[in-house]
This record gives C-alpha cells, structure tokens and sequence, in this order.
C-alpha cells in the first residue's frame, strides 16, 4: 500500500510527456550518491586535519575560499557542455554529442595548466593580498597547501569536465563511480598521510594531487575505453572547434563570470574572517561542513535538473520543464526537513569529532540553527531554480542576479554586520542567509514569466 502510494506520487509530479518518474530517478540517486559521498569524507577530511592544530584547519579554510573560486570556473565551463550535450542528447544528435564532450575536455585542460602555472609563480604575491594578516603558522601552511592545490588543477578541471559530460548524457551511473575512486582515494591516502604518518599539510598535500590524478586517468580510461556514447579520441581532443567552443561559451562564459564574482564575493568574505582571528576561521570552517551536509540533497537535485531540464528544452517541452522544477524544489525542501531531525541529535558528537574548542561551540550551534530555518526557504528557489534557467539557456540573467545579490547584500552587508558593527562570524552569516532571500525572489519572479525559455542554443 506504501508502495503504491509513492510510486502515484513520483508518476504525478515526477513523470511528464517524454521522461517518466523512473528515469529521472535514475539521473538523480547516482549523483546523490556522489554528493553523499563527497560531503561525508569533506567533513572526516576537515576532522583529520582538525587534528593538526588551529592553524591547520585554519589555513586550510583560507585557502579552500580561493580554490572553491578557481575550481567553480572549470565547473562552469564544463556545466556549459553538460547544457549543449544534454539538449543534443534531446533532440538526438549524436554526433555533436561526441564533438562537444571532447571540446569541453580540451578546453578545460588548457585552461587548467594556464592557471596551474600563473598561480605557482604568483603565490606568495596572492596569499599576501588575500590573506597577508594571518597568523605566520597559518601563512605557512596556507602557502604550502595552495601550491599543491594548484598543480592538481589540471586532473580535477579534466575530470569535471568528464563527469559533466557524462551527466549530460544522464550517464550518472558511470560519473559516480568516477567519482568514488577519486574520493575514497582521497580519504584513505588522507588516513596513511594525516592520521598515521602525522605529515598534516604536506600529507594533506600529497593526498589531493595523487586522487586528483587517479581520478582523472580513470576518467579517460572509461571513455576511451569503455564508453560509446561520448566517442571520446585523444587525437580528437588535440584540437580546438571554434564552433563549438562558442556554444558552450554562451552558458559557460556568463557562468564562469557568475562563478568569479560569487565566489570572488565567498573569497573577499573569508578575508573578513581572518581580521576576526583564527577562533573566528575555525567556526566557520566548521559550519561549512555542517551545512554541506544539509546540501547533499539540494545539491544533487541543482545538478540533476540541469540534465533533465536540458532535455526537456531539446524536446521543445517547456510544460515539463515547468514541472520538473517546481517537484525538484519540493523535494529539496523535504530534504532540509529531514537532515535536521538527523543534525541535532548527533551535534555533540559532531563537536567532539572536529575537536571544535569549547567556547566556539555555543556560536557554532546557533548558526546552524539559523541556517536549519532558513534554508529550506530559500536556498532551493536561490539555487535550483537558476540551474533550471540555466540549462534552458538563459544564462545571463542567472549570472547577472547571482553576482548583484553576492556583492550588494552578502559582501558588503558582511562586512557592515561582521566587522563595522562588531557581530563578528554571525552576522557574516546572517548576510549569506539573507542574500539568499533577495536571489528567491528575483529567480522566481523571473520563473513565472517567459523570458527564460525563449533562448536558441542548438
């Protein structure tokens, strides 16, 4: 009878004109999955090196600001590809399937390496900037942790760029287990390195480059070897199309920027922080991880409509696109319900496993409680929603209010709440939840019109 019951309501608001319940379930439990898995061994990782000292974990919250901030510009030229490939996949094009999963790579890999190597040179120049009133033990692990960071730019841009095309062929299945070897990898190097070796940074270092590397070897490995769909030829790859790189570019290019100023605005943020001490970096670093957890879901449901409502615009079905997003913000809320009734009960334990310091954990517990009530409001509609647009090619809009909203209300609202009025790391974080609030209402004004659909991208 219960049973019947869920499977009405998947058929219901789960199934449309050309997808049903059961294949959009299919896109979504892999990355689900994969979310789940990449949030949990974030939070042990965050334990193990909690482990190591403040100055550790403090320096690691720093420079993961700005790693968050160039790692999101691969993701956003590879999200571009997954809205090209998932609309041809629509319409049944396969050839140019194929043709744009091999641009995406190719483009991610120089871009990549450019970068790689303009950061190595520039780092000491970049952390001074960024972070120069830091603590000097926390400088120097910052130092040594974003030199390795950045030579494993080049196997994580491939990799995402692999994933991405992957997802947009709704080949999740195949994206998870990729990325279940990179991060278990990952997490079990971190174990040797870290926890039985004691090499802290440098074994934190030494971790992120070699699972990064398997992740993407292993990515290529499948493609050449295993895969169909993508046709994916090294010789292929050696070679730039101009075509189709400005197809992708028309999502990826105003992503990427939106990418830049939001999470420019995320790393302009972290530096507020740092005047506020390494007590300050420690909580938020802490609340990052708690809140990721809540956004395991969410998260999984932001990416997987991309896939879905892709297809539905390569169909030229806007009715279902309508559908999909609306029963994927519906689920998101669920989502957030449910991680609280898990989050609270376990918060001690949660405590104890990231040896937070007594006096920060009363800060801590109430940014959390005000993110338990605010983000089932308002981050699907912030967060969900633009993906929808997104994937329907109406990138410059989503881009334009994300940036607006970040540097008007979160940044500079941050820094009046957290530092001109002395709230500290809670206001800073009451001016994100905020924030979300403005994104809310813009993106759904925007959903409700017709603006969104009528973009021409294959």
């Amino acid at each position: 009878m219960y049973k019947a019951k869920v499977q009405q309501v998947a058929r219901t608001y789960f199934s449309g004109k050309n997808m049903n319940y059961k294949e959009i379930f299919t896109i979504i439990f892999p990355i689900l999955t994969d979310q789940m898995f990449l949030v949990v061994m974030s939070i042990l990782n965050i334990a193990m090196i909690s482990s190591a000292g403040m100055a550790a974990i403090s320096a690691v919250s720093m420079v993961d600001a700005l790693n968050l901030f160039l790692i999101n510009l691969f993701i956003a030229v590879a999200t571009g590809g997954t809205v090209i490939i998932a609309q041809y996949n629509g319409s049944k094009n396969k050839e140019m399937v194929a043709k744009t999963a091999t641009q995406v790579i190719s483009f991610n890999a120089i871009f990549s390496t450019v970068l790689c190597i303009l950061l190595v040179i520039f780092h000491n120049q970049v952390l001074s900037f960024l972070f120069g009133s830091a603590e000097a033990e926390v400088f120097e692990n910052a130092r040594l942790y974003l030199i390795g960071s950045c030579l494993s730019y080049p196997f994580i841009a491939i990799f995402q760029a692999i994933c991405s095309s992957l997802i947009g062929v709704s080949e999740t299945k195949a994206s998870l287990k990729l990325s279940l070897i990179m991060n278990l990898t990952n997490t079990l190097l971190n174990v040797l390195f870290i926890t039985i070796l004691h090499m802290s940074i440098m074994g934190l270092v030494i971790s992120i480059i070699l699972a990064r590397m398997i992740g993407m070897v292993s990515g290529l490995i499948y493609l050449m070897k295993y895969n169909k769909t993508l046709q994916f030829k090294i010789k292929n790859a050696l070679k730039l199309d101009l075509f189709i790189l400005k197809k992708i570019m028309l999502i990826g290019f105003p992503f990427a920027l939106e990418q830049m100023f939001f999470n420019g605005g995320k790393l302009l943020t972290q530096t507020f922080i740092v005047h506020l001490g390494t007590t300050a970096l420690t909580v938020n670093a802490i609340v990052i991880s708690l809140t990721s957890f809540y956004q395991i879901g969410p998260n999984a449901l932001s990416i997987a409509i991309v896939t879905v409502v892709g297809q539905c615009m390569g169909q030229k079905n806007i009715e279902d696109a309508r559908k999909f997003t609306k029963s994927f913000m519906a689920l998101a809320v669920l989502f957030f319900i449910g991680v609280s009734f898990i989050m609270f009960p376990s918060f001690p334990l949660l405590m104890d496993m990231f040896k937070a310091p007594e006096h920060a954990v009363p800060t801590i517990l109430f940014i959390v409680i005000i993110s338990a009530v605010t983000q089932p409001i308002f981050w699907p509609i912030s967060f969900i929603m633009p993906s929808a647009l997104r994937a329907a090619g109406d990138a410059k809009f989503t881009s334009m209010t994300s940036m607006l909203s970040m540097w008007l209300f979160r940044v500079i609202l941050g820094y009046v709440l957290g530092i001109t009025l002395g709230v500290g790391i809670v206001g800073v974080w009451v001016a994100m939840f905020l924030e979300w609030g403005v994104r809310s209402f813009f993106f759904w004004r925007r959903f409700k019109g017709d603006k969104w659909y009528k973009h021409t991208l294959i």
